[in-house]
């Protein structure tokens, strides 16, 4: 072993390290030492909330850096109806970002990722319309297949089952579907279908993770009794990796990108604290496994295995964790020869990859494309290295899904690199790749999946791979590896993405909302990307027959896979208003391929590609609209700006910096996307500039903002206060306050019908107080709620308008919502005389 010494020497070197998403993780030998550790300790805890970042990465990463725990996260959503702060991605595409996130979490705190097939509907005042919308059965069903899959020891709940109502309803819901479950599960008539492939299991207890936020302020949590509460310290100091438990935990909060949770890291004592809610009680409050054998003693015959696990721990040399091998395979052998249970297979993998680490055995399978067809024979760069000095053979490799077994019986010498050739053939029957839970079409409140086993899954389900056989000593270990595909960036260096299994064509509508105002013929531009070389077909665009589409179809011919062709029909819509979803077809050999491949690519996250049908929306309107200009100030990353294109007007993107009174003047009318007060802070000092704007006759349209300190006191010229008064029922009722004012009537007459088909919500954030000197024209409420005034805000200022709104046109415009384009284009028209401002606020 090393001395102190050396041992301070090495944790200044192997420092926490966040290997990038694409990038194989080759742990340091502090990380192998704490691996090590945690084979000696076989407790279990599952901690269950409704979103991605709702989880509390502070007790994920204490249980499992200080406790040792196998720690699992459950969220039953995957986040699809937040923001995003990121990029435009919303609904479906923001799950995937924020599944990617939650991965990236993991792998920073030590935790396991798991969902329900609960889709993100948008935000939920109660619980119980929560569990309308969602199919309570399935997620109830999907809980507690989470359970009986992992098996925990202890369920600790975010959030409060008893509080409906005081909070979103997805965090309520899933409380109390937790709770729900704590007796279901051990219960062999619930679900029994699970049952084939999973036991039933009864967790030892149940906690609610409070906080300081279910007491409404920091200073009434400190005066609270908590004597009835179990006390964690969570402030721990991991000397070997030179971090405390909360830098580690804000470094996985900081994954959260999307959502704009970047945390600071801190250091010193810190408690967190669980109310039990089920099971037995504790006597020693600082220890949730109390009467739980967390020891290699609750597996028959274990006893010998812990000791000599204990024994390695004791023995490990930091500077070379290989001395370590012949008693992990020892302890190997034990564990294999025990009777079927879960911590055998478990502990059995966990050893293996140690192995693996402590032997700097790097393996690795790499495609010489990115993307292959279905049928495509690859042709594969194999990378096998053993470094150390562990005699080790590669006896053979299996490429998947074909199930081929290739013998090789290369000897692994310590340091010597095996490259070995080697050739796939993917059966036409292969899955495209694509996030598994978006197959297949789902409701709103639900995904669908049709197979059990893939229930919960958290990553998209990759079936090219390769298994690398290694005997070492007596015994054969094999390690699965996807196929990457990799290059060099000259700023980056190396880059990984996964193989990606494509159609053979693709298309998209480059619009995927269209207007038809005119009556005139307009031309639509239809993207085709070539997924093999040497492949020829026709495209075509369906309509129905009332829609005039020319030509009939378009032959192309692509010589390389990845080429790609824009086309163009002229399309004539029908005299009548109408509302239709246009498809673009691609057939080749009389096959039709209706697929639009969506890439997805950020640096903190894996690359994923989304397959969903080839469509858009085209809309023969009653739109009126005059011909002002926009300047668009982006926030937190929204599609309006192409919505106003589409529309008609000719559309600025201009960033704060840039406003100054000469850049404004080319303008009609200035908007601010949506949050940008929240995520632009030097928007705030460019506010007089604006106002001048709007004084000398133009128009300020503000789109809502998030009730938090980062809103400027002069966002408007006007006292006005951002609450977070809500409207989520997007068929409710709207009923007009001011049905004379022009926004309503000028250039288009809006009606009740205006509000008929919006997604998702109405609107959020509205102001609860403002101005008189504002006008507001709608009002709305959800059910057994009081009405809501602050979802459009109109006032004169100058010769001008200043208009602020919480409704989602963010939302309504990609989904091609008439009444919300109408709506808009009377706003953006509206004309003002001089009013005297006044500063007296009122509800």
């Amino acid at each position: 072993m090393p001395n102190n010494k050396f041992l301070f020497l090495l944790i200044l070197v192997f420092s926490f390290q966040i290997v990038s998403a694409q990038k194989p993780q080759k742990p340091n030998s502090v990380e192998i030492f704490n691996q090590i550790q945690k084979l000696n300790f076989l407790g279990s805890v599952l901690y269950i909330a409704a979103h991605p970042d709702d989880e509390n990465t502070r007790l994920i990463s204490y249980l499992s850096n200080e406790k040792k725990a196998r720690t699992g996260y459950l969220s039953l959503t995957r986040g699809d109806g937040g923001q995003n702060l990121i990029g435009p991605q919303l609904r479906e595409l923001l799950g995937v970002i924020r599944t990617q996130e939650l991965i990236e979490a993991r792998k920073i705190d030590g935790g396991e990722q798991f969902f329900s097939r609960a889709n993100d509907f948008g935000f939920s005042k109660t619980p119980d319309e929560t569990l309308q919308i969602w199919d309570k059965k399935q997620v109830l069903a999907d809980v507690i297949w989470a359970i009986r899959k992992f098996q925990p020891d202890v369920i600790i709940n975010r959030f409060d089952h008893r509080t409906a109502g005081t909070t979103h309803g997805h965090h309520t819901a899933s409380a109390l579907l937790s709770v729900e479950s704590f007796d279901l599960t051990n219960d062999a008539s619930i679900f029994p279908e699970q049952l084939k492939q999973v036991q039933t299991w009864k967790p030892k207890r149940q906690f609610f993770n409070t906080s300081w936020w279910f007491y409404g302020s920091q200073a009434k949590f400190d005066a609270a009794d908590k004597s009835r509460l179990t006390t964690l310290a969570t402030g721990v100091y991991y000397a070997n990796t030179g971090k405390s438990n909360q830098e580690i935990a804000a470094l996985s909060r900081s994954s959260h990108q999307s959502q704009g949770f970047g945390a600071t890291g801190v250091r010193g004592e810190e408690s967190e604290y669980l109310e039990l809610i089920n099971g037995e009680k504790l006597k020693n409050t600082t220890d949730i496994f109390e009467g739980i054998d967390t020891s290699w003693n609750r597996i028959p015959a274990g006893r010998a295995v812990g000791e000599l696990l204990s024994k390695i721990a004791l023995q490990y040399d930091f500077s070379n964790p290989s001395a370590s091998i012949s008693d992990l395979i020892k302890a190997y052998k034990m564990i294999q020869s025990m009777d079927e249970n879960q911590w055998k297979t478990l502990k059995l993998e966990e050893i293996k990859n140690i192995i693996a680490a402590s032997s700097g055995l790097y393996l690795e399978a790499v495609s010489a494309t990115q993307e292959a067809i279905p049928g495509n024979s690859l042709r594969l760069k194999l990378e096998a290295i053993n470094r150390s000095a562990t005699a080790m053979q590669l006896e053979s490799v299996t490429s998947l899904p074909e199930q081929k077994n290739t013998i090789l019986n290369t000897p692994l010498d310590n340091n010597i690199l095996k490259n070995i050739k080697l050739d796939l053939q993917l059966p036409i029957t292969i899955e495209y790749t694509q996030p598994y839970w978006l197959k297949d079409k789902g409701t709103v409140g639900m995904y669908t999946v049709a197979d059990q086993k893939n229930i919960g899954l958290p990553d998209i389900i990759r079936e090219a791979k390769v298994i690398f056989n290694i005997r070492i000593d007596d015994i054969i270990l094999s390690f699965e590896r996807a196929i990457v595909y990799k290059y060099n960036d000259k700023v980056k260096g190396e880059m990984y993405n996964y193989l990606d299994i494509v159609p053979q064509v693709t298309s998209s509508i480059l619009d995927q909302v269209s207007f038809f105002n005119d009556g005139k013929k307009k031309p639509i531009a239809i993207k085709v990307k070539a997924g093999k070389d040497n492949i020829k077909g026709n495209l075509q665009l369906e309509l129905p027959t009332n829609w005039s589409v020319s030509p009939q179809s378009i032959p192309f011919q692509f010589e390389k896979a990845g080429m790609e062709q824009v086309f163009y029909f002229n399309v004539t819509p029908p005299a009548k208003p109408s509302e239709v979803v246009a498809k673009s077809i691609v057939i080749i050999d009389n096959k039709r391929y209706e697929k639009e491949q969506q890439i997805i690519e950020y640096d903190h996250i894996t690359k994923q590609q989304i397959l969903k049908t080839a469509e858009a929306k085209f809309i023969k309107l009653d739109l009126k609209i005059n011909n002002q200009k926009i300047g668009y100030i982006m926030g937190a990353g929204d599609q309006v700006p192409e919505g106003l294109t589409q529309m008609g007007y000719k559309v600025t993107l201009i960033t704060p910096e840039e406003i100054t009174p000469e850049k404004l003047e080319s303008f009609d009318v200035i908007m601010t996307g949506i949050r940008a007060y929240n995520v632009l802070p030097s928007l705030e000092h460019k506010q007089n500039i604006l106002f001048d704007f709007v004084k000398s006759g133009k128009t300020m349209i503000v789109q809502y903002n998030t009730a938090d300190e980062s809103v400027p006191a002069n966002i408007s010229p006007y006292p006005l206060k951002i609450s977070r008064d809500r409207v989520t029922e997007e068929n409710a009722e709207v009923r007009f306050l001011t049905p004379n004012h022009t926004v309503l009537n000028y250039p288009n007459k809006i009606t009740a019908a205006d509000f008929q088909g919006w997604t998702q919500e109405q609107g959020l954030y509205y102001p609860s107080e403002y101005d008189k000197a504002f006008t507001p024209i709608l009002s709305s409420n959800d059910t057994g709620e009081t009405p809501k005034n602050g979802a459009l805000l109109v006032a004169p200022y100058g010769k001008g308008y200043y208009i602020y709104t919480g409704l989602s046109f963010f939302r309504e415009l990609p989904e091609g919502v008439p009444g919300a384009y109408r709506l808009l284009s009377n706003m953006i028209s509206l004309k003002s005389q001089l009013t005297v401002p006044s500063q007296t606020l009122k509800p």
